[in-house]
């Protein structure tokens, strides 16, 4: 967790975090962590465990396929 705290959206409560730091009174600021989304966690994974799946040649293919489409070159 970072030393500051997230800034809160409403403007009633970012008015008393704002003067709760200015007094030096960060004992009243509690940040909640949302729990992890659970559809991201295998997205985090998907690319490695993807790559490590795939033979090198077909790798380079799928290189070779997303570099012709960024630069829209005919091999």
């Amino acid at each position: 967790m970072s030393k500051t705290p997230k800034r809160p959206r409403d403007s009633n409560q970012l008015a008393k975090m704002v003067i709760d730091v200015a007094t030096n009174d960060l004992t009243q600021i509690v940040t909640v962590e949302a729990p992890p989304n659970k559809k991201h966690i295998g997205g985090k994974k998907g690319g490695k465990a993807r790559a490590i799946a795939l033979a090198p040649e077909d790798r380079i293919d799928i290189a070779r396929a997303a570099a012709m489409a960024r630069w829209k070159k005919t091999p």
